[in-house]
């Protein structure tokens, strides 16, 4: 078992003046004690539009674990902005992405390893 496992990387992007990244961190932290996981959390401050290109950043908040976007779509997105984020979830138009992706992502990180 390496360290990656069991630690999984997780960056919260945002930028000051959009208000979802604290509702997101909460959600992180929330699922990652309820799957038993215990994620390096980074918050990552994202402060103009040159920096927004350089981390394909696609708007407040951008989850990844372990590099990989949460939201299943954005792999196809190119619109790196400094802008809110808007997810399209089953219960609609969101300021936050669907709480399964996040679950999915971590499980899929923690590969299948069993938390003691």
């Amino acid at each position: 078992m390496n360290e990656a496992t069991l630690r999984p990387l997780v960056e919260i992007l945002y930028f000051d003046g959009c208000p979802n990244h604290e509702a997101a961190r909460a959600m992180v932290e929330r699922v990652s004690r309820e799957l038993g996981v215990h994620p390096e959390l980074r918050l990552v401050n994202v402060p103009d539009e040159e920096a927004a290109r350089r981390l394909r950043f696609l708007g407040s908040p951008t989850i990844r674990v372990d590099g990989r976007d949460i939201d299943p779509g954005a792999a196809e997105r190119k619109d790196y902005v400094l802008s809110c984020r808007v997810y399209r979830t089953e219960s609609g138009f969101r300021g936050q992405p669907d709480e399964r992706w996040l679950r999915d992502a971590l499980q899929r990180e923690r590969g299948g390893v069993d938390a003691d």
